[in-house]
């Protein structure tokens, strides 16, 4: 069995460090990483940049931009800079894909489609600089239970329909088992992806339940849960992808273990469950 296409998002072991990380990934060769820019800035872009260069590491995604959905002229503006600087960290670390967590309703505001048009005007400005860059947005739609104070883009086919208004290599989606495998038009949803060429990365997580209070940090281990990751890969290889497979968790009991052990673990449930 093969992990030529497994990568480990950094927060499914945020409790490595970034040098900590890059070791364990050569000791089980893993062959890529998912970073996230609060642990890359930390460690310095460019730094991290060399250090996973060095190491042979294929960086398979940046998170996260997005939160395009604030009224205020200000806060809009901030977050476009935000964004244009997440991409530029994105290109320095050689990574094509920038994940997108688009914003939820802002303060007051009860206005889904108002949120979704705003996130249209923020790809319209972004989606062209990204491509000058080699970098492309992936929107990450989110399970409905974030729509409120996280992501109003609930679906696979409300990310592509905000997608395909742009070109496939400016925006397209992030493929998500955590938050799609409950809709039972997402399968018809990735062939449509696959079909433009707007598969732009695959993720894995498992659903447990009881979800934690707050929900953010309930995504469970490969095999813990209720979803068939065969199943979900086989849709994204029909549908043509054939790119990086990251599995992302955010798990606090995961978190508090040694994490050379989780990504063990995470290797070894990612050989029996999803390949």
């Amino acid at each position: 069995m093969s992990l030529a296409r497994f990568s480990i998002n950094q927060m499914t072991v945020k409790q490595l460090s970034m040098s900590e990380l890059v070791d364990a990934c050569l000791e089980l060769g893993v062959p890529g990483v998912g970073l996230w820019r609060e642990p890359v800035q930390s460690y310095g872009v460019e730094a991290t940049a060399k250090l996973v260069r060095d190491a042979g590491l294929a960086v398979t995604t940046l998170c996260r931009g997005g939160f395009f959905t604030a009224i205020d002229p200000d806060e809009r503006a901030r977050a476009l800079d935000d964004n244009r600087s997440a991409i530029d960290e994105a290109a320095t670390l050689g990574t094509d894909t920038l994940v997108l967590v688009s914003g939820g309703l802002p303060a007051g505001s009860k206005d889904l489609h108002g949120a979704r048009e705003r996130i249209a005007d923020a790809l319209a400005a972004l989606g062209p600089y990204a491509a000058e860059r080699g970098v492309r947005l992936a929107i990450e739609p989110l399970h409905p239970m974030y729509a409120a104070d996280r992501c109003v883009v609930s679906t696979l086919s409300q990310a592509l329909d905000l997608a395909e208004r742009f070109p496939a290599d400016q925006v397209g989606v992030t493929v998500d088992t955590y938050h799609i495998w409950w809709d039972d038009t997402a399968p018809a949803q990735i062939a449509r992806a696959g079909a433009s060429g707007r598969i732009h990365t695959f993720q894995l997580a498992d659903w447990t339940t009881p979800l934690p209070e707050g929900v953010l940090n309930g995504r469970g281990q490969i095999g813990d849960g209720s979803i068939d990751m065969r199943e979900w890969r086989s849709y994204v290889e029909a549908a043509g992808y054939d790119g990086p497979i990251e599995v992302e968790l955010f798990n606090d009991a995961l978190w508090a273990r040694d994490g050379r052990e989780v990504l063990a673990q995470t290797v070894e449930r990612f050989l029996g469950h999803a390949v």
